[in-house]
C-alpha cells in the first residue's frame, strides 16, 4: 500500500457514504477522494453555511452531482437521532472523522464533556442509529477516525465525564481510545451475527487542518512545539488512510491505518498497531454497555459476543 492513491480507488458508483464533519480537513478530503470515484456522498456538517460551502466545493472538484448536505451535531443526541431519521437508504461507508481535540472543559447538549459526548458517544449513537442502513447495504464498512493521542489515552469509569478533574489532552486521549474500543467491539458482535459489516479505524498522523481551531494556542505550543509545523503533511495526504480503510478490498475487520513514516506522523498509509490495552475485551464490552446507558442507543440486532 506504499504506492496508495485516492487515484487508485476503484470504482464507488452506486455506494451511499455518510461522513461527519466533513465541511473541512480529513473529512472534506475524504468526501472529494469518494465522491471523484463516483460514490454519493452525504456531508454530515454542523454548520450549516460551512457545510454549503464543502458541498459546493465537493461539487465543484469533483464534477459529481451526488454530493448532499445534512446538519448533524454530534453533540446532542437530538440532532444525532434527527440526522439518521432522515438517512433511509442503503448505507455503504460511514466514516466517522468528526472530532474536537483539547478545549477548554465544557459540555454537550445532554451534559457529557464535550470531548467524549462528540468523540465518541455521538459516533456510537449515530452508528447504532444507522446500523439497519447498513445491514441493508448487503456489504458495509465503518470507519473510525482515532488519533496518536490514543496511545496515552485510558477510560476512566469512575470519571467519564471528567467531573473530579479536567486535563484537556487526559480528556482528548481518553475519547480517541474509546473510539478505538468501539471500533474493535463493534467488529467482534457484527462477526458473531454473521453480518457482513468490517469495522476499522484510521487516524491522520500530523495533519494541517483546522481540528486545532478550539484549542488554545498557547496549550497547543507547550505541548507540542515547533514539531507540529515540521512533522506535519497535507490535509489531503492525512486523509489518506481513512481512503484507504474505507475503500480497499485487503481490508480485515478490526485493521487500524496510520501513516508510515516515523512515528506514524506522515507518509503513506499502512496497517498500524493500537496500543495493546485497546485489545482488552472486558474493557470493551464495560465502554460499549456504559455508552448505551448513556445513549440510549441499543444496538439490539448486534448480539454481545459469547
Amino acid at each position: 500500500m506504499s504506492d496508495f492513491s485516492a487515484d487508485a480507488i476503484g470504482d464507488l458508483t452506486g455506494k451511499r457514504v455518510v461522513i461527519t464533519g466533513a465541511n473541512s480537513g480529513i473529512g472534506l478530503q475524504t468526501a472529494v477522494g469518494l465522491a471523484r470515484k463516483g460514490a454519493e456522498v452525504v456531508l454530515a456538517c454542523r454548520n450549516e453555511q460551512r457545510g454549503r460551502d464543502a458541498e459546493q466545493k465537493v461539487r465543484s472538484l469533483t464534477g459529481s452531482g451526488r454530493v448532499v448536505m445534512r446538519i448533524l451535531d454530534l453533540a446532542s443526541l437530538e440532532s444525532v437521532r434527527t440526522f439518521a431519521a432522515g438517512i433511509t437508504d442503503p448505507v455503504h461507508i460511514l466514516v466517522n472523522n468528526a472530532g474536537v481535540m483539547a478545549t477548554p472543559r465544557s459540555t454537550t447538549a445532554d451534559g457529557f464533556e464535550l470531548q467524549f459526548g462528540t468523540n465518541h458517544l455521538g459516533h456510537f449513537a449515530l452508528t447504532g442509529l444507522l446500523l439497519e442502513n447498513l445491514h441493508d447495504a448487503g456489504s458495509a464498512r465503518v470507519v473510525t477516525l482515532s488519533s496518536l493521542a490514543h496511545k496515552r489515552g485510558r477510560i476512566d469509569f469512575d470519571d467519564l465525564q471528567s467531573e473530579r478533574g479536567y486535563r484537556r489532552w487526559g480528556a482528548y486521549g481518553q475519547s480517541k481510545i474509546a473510539n478505538l474500543y468501539f471500533m474493535v467491539e463493534l467488529d467482534r458482535r457484527a462477526r458473531a451475527a454473521g453480518w457482513d459489516l468490517t469495522s476499522v479505524a484510521a487516524h491522520p498522523g500530523l495533519a494541517n487542518t483546522n481540528l486545532t481551531a478550539s484549542m488554545q494556542v498557547p496549550a497547543m505550543l507547550d505541548v507540542l512545539g515547533g514539531f507540529v509545523k515540521l512533522m506535519s503533511q497535507s490535509d489531503a495526504a492525512g486523509a489518506l488512510p481513512t481512503l484507504y480503510a474505507a475503500t480497499s478490498p485487503e481490508v480485515r475487520g478490526g485493521d487500524y491505518y496510520g501513516p508510515s513514516g516515523p512515528g506514524e506522523t506522515r507518509g503513506a498509509p499502512r496497517l498500524v498497531a493500537p496500543v495493546p490495552r485497546v485489545l482488552d475485551r472486558d474493557i470493551a464490552v464495560r465502554l460499549w454497555n456504559r455508552s448505551v446507558e448513556l445513549t440510549g442507543v441499543d444496538y439490539g440486532a448486534l448480539h454481545p459476543v459469547g
